[in-house]
């Protein structure tokens, strides 16, 4: 193996996904709640394939960063606003 293609292996990121079933058992919301917010356009992205949902895990973690909060007060102010 040449030393090009062993940085190529080093380098090489395995994406990790999850199906709506799998993140609404994990942040413990049902189905029918995922599908709600992607109908209205808030949650974390997702792809859509061949009609099958599957959300990447950076997506994921990019949208519970998004939620993070210091205080009950910043997001009483954001729902105010919305």
């Amino acid at each position: 193996m040449s030393a090009r293609q062993l940085v190529r292996k080093k380098t090489k990121m395995e994406v990790v996904h999850l199906n709506q079933k799998q993140l609404a058992t994990r942040w413990g919301v049902s189905e029918v709640t995922l599908e709600r917010w992607r109908s209205e356009g808030i949650g974390p992205k997702f792809l859509k394939l061949r009609g099958r949902v599957i959300y990447r895990q950076v997506d994921i973690e990019a949208y519970k960063e998004s939620c993070r909060t210091t205080s009950t007060k910043t997001v009483a102010a954001q729902v105010g606003a919305g």
